[in-house]
């Protein structure tokens, strides 16, 4: 069996997408780099990244796994909720 890239994956599922208001509140000016690494490492969609000293985040790919939320102790995702009804990640592959 093939070994699909994390692209790959996401690109079975669904996302309906809020793409005006994120479901997360990221406190994007946070500086501590090794906490940051937690959540870049830890994302399983890659919603994190940290290119070249500079920290950023996009909702858009999110799985909604919650991940980040008990990683960050409140330091660097300051809110998370569950997108509104009809919107978010519908899995197509278990």
């Amino acid at each position: 069996m093939k070994k699909l890239s994390v692209e790959a994956k996401l690109g079975l599922d669904v996302f309906h997408t809020d793409e005006e208001n994120s479901h997360i509140d990221v406190d994007l000016e946070y500086k501590d780099e090794e906490e940051i690494r937690k959540l870049v490492l830890a994302c399983p969609a890659e919603c994190y990244k940290y290119i070249d000293g500079k920290f950023s985040f996009s909702w858009l790919g999110c799985l909604e796994c919650g991940t980040c939320r008990v990683l960050s102790h409140d330091k660097i995702v300051k809110g998370w909720k569950h997108p509104h009804g009809e919107i978010g990640v519908s899995f197509r592959q278990g």
